[in-house]
């Protein structure tokens, strides 16, 4: 099986350790690429950012079906131009959320998620909405921590265990969900600094469900409906990448 992975940002800081993470994400045999923007933002953290990135990630999706993938990550928790690249491409295309949301709604009541600034709450709220999972999802809260400074991972660590701890205690949550594809290598040890406090929770990986997601798809023989994802109409279309 051959994996894209978009990072649909410019910058290639998460680069590397996407390349390790993801090692132990596939099978033998299996294979992914992680390709950047050629132009775009260097991070998603707004509405305009996502604006900014969906033409090159269309590019993107659409060179990866071309060179024989199987599937494509695009790599964000905010899923940009998701729906409109299962529109372009007749292989399984997951972001970040779906996936994740998906899969914490089958592991506990009440949902919560730790994101990384405020600015992108709102966004997730929509995404929430058009899920239909407003009565699960009990709490969004965030590090502020933009980005492209998670690097600290040691901070980023202690401010994801703080934010969750919050979570549990006053807004009831059962099920974590990291809201960051950037946040990767962070659930299994938050999953355990919580367990010693006493809440024994999943905290789930946006990344890593994305991953699993679009392999159980290929392996199923499926890919996305189209009476939903309706292949665009035939017409001319100027865009950047052309």
């Amino acid at each position: 099986m051959k994996i894209k992975v978009i990072m649909p940002i410019t910058s290639d800081v998460f680069n590397n350790e996407i390349r390790e993470e993801f090692k132990h994400y596939i099978e033998p045999g299996d294979s992914f690429d992680v390709e950047n923007l050629d132009y775009g933002p260097a991070s998603i953290e707004s509405e305009f950012d996502e604006a900014m990135a969906i033409p090159d990630i269309l590019n993107k999706v659409k060179k990866a079906q071309k060179e024989g993938f199987d599937g494509v990550i695009i790599d964000c928790f905010g899923d940009p131009g998701v729906n409109a690249a299962r529109e372009l491409v007749d292989i399984p295309v997951c972001g970040g959320f779906e996936p994740s949301m998906q899969i914490a709604a089958g592991l506990g009541k009440n949902l919560g998620i730790v994101t990384v600034l405020p600015n992108v709450v709102p966004m997730l709220q929509d995404l929430i909405s058009k899920m239909g999972l407003e009565k699960r999802v009990k709490s969004i809260r965030y590090v502020n921590i933009p980005v492209l400074d998670l690097g600290d991972k040691q901070k980023l660590e202690d401010e994801l265990y703080n934010q969750s701890l919050e979570a549990i205690k006053n807004d009831h949550v059962h099920v974590l969900v990291l809201g960051c594809t950037g946040m990767m290598g962070m659930a299994h040890n938050l999953m355990q600094r919580l367990k010693e406090a006493g809440y024994d929770i999943p905290v789930v990986d946006p990344a890593f469900a994305a991953v699993m997601m679009v392999k159980n798809y290929v392996h199923m023989g499926l890919k996305h409906s189209r009476l939903t994802y309706m292949t665009p109409p035939v017409k001319p279309y100027t865009w950047w990448g052309n």
